[in-house]
């Protein structure tokens, strides 16, 4: 579900229809947004996607820092089930991906200097990943970076879905969203795999089952 560009002048809350996450916010450090976050502050004037339900919280403080901001939420429409089509010869879903691509990574002509992905790979259905990094990687400048997070574990149970918030310091914010389900969890040789024909890369290690990554386009 794509949403709309925020410019600096018109953030608020109102300038989004999306369902806003409910719940207490849980702190946690994160490498990759401190790394980032340095360069949103050297830099004004940079358009960046954020990934996942609305997030006012976002909108404003990066809108405040001079960034022009896109909203696009990939699981809510995964969770639509419009783009499934049936089940393929194993009895999986089957999934037109041009069609998900189409809706949800065309932005106009638009090319981000930063894109904050998130943990959304972890709950893309398989024939999805692939083509949403590929799409990511045609929407980029080059020389943008892609801020993800990974589950280092498949524990569908112990990781639901979250929305991640941005803070002014090396903290992000996680708030329970729509109800979404882990697929996978990827090793950091996984993870090199599927941005291979991107620039460069660089990990961070985290002590609570989730790794993060810096992308470079």
């Amino acid at each position: 579900m794509l949403g709309r560009l925020f410019d600096r002048q018109h953030a608020t809350a109102e300038n989004s229809n999306s369902t806003v996450p409910s719940g207490p916010r849980i702190p946690r450090h994160s490498g990759g947004w401190a790394a980032l976050r340095k360069r949103l502050i050297a830099e004004p004037g940079l358009r960046v996607l954020d990934v996942g339900t609305t997030s006012p919280t976002n909108i404003n403080y990066l809108t405040s820092l001079g960034h022009s901001v896109y909203m696009a939420d990939f699981i809510d429409d995964v969770l639509s089930q419009e783009w499934q089509t049936g089940k393929d010869e194993e009895g999986n879903p089957a999934w037109d991906t041009d069609g998900f691509v189409e809706q949800n990574l065309q932005f106009s002509g638009r090319i981000f200097d930063v894109v904050l992905l998130w943990t959304v790979l972890d709950y893309l259905p398989e024939p999805l990943v692939i083509p949403v990094i590929s799409a990511l990687h045609r929407a980029m400048s080059p020389g943008g970076q892609l801020l993800a997070l990974f589950h280092t574990k498949l524990e569908p149970n112990l990781a639901p879905y979250q929305r991640f918030h941005t803070t002014p310091t090396d903290n992000v914010e996680l708030q329970l969203a729509r109800p979404a389900t882990q697929q996978r969890a990827l090793t950091n040789r996984n993870i090199e795999r599927l941005f291979s024909e991107w620039s460069g890369l660089k990990q961070f290690l985290a002590k609570d089952g989730v790794s993060e990554a810096i992308i470079v386009r």
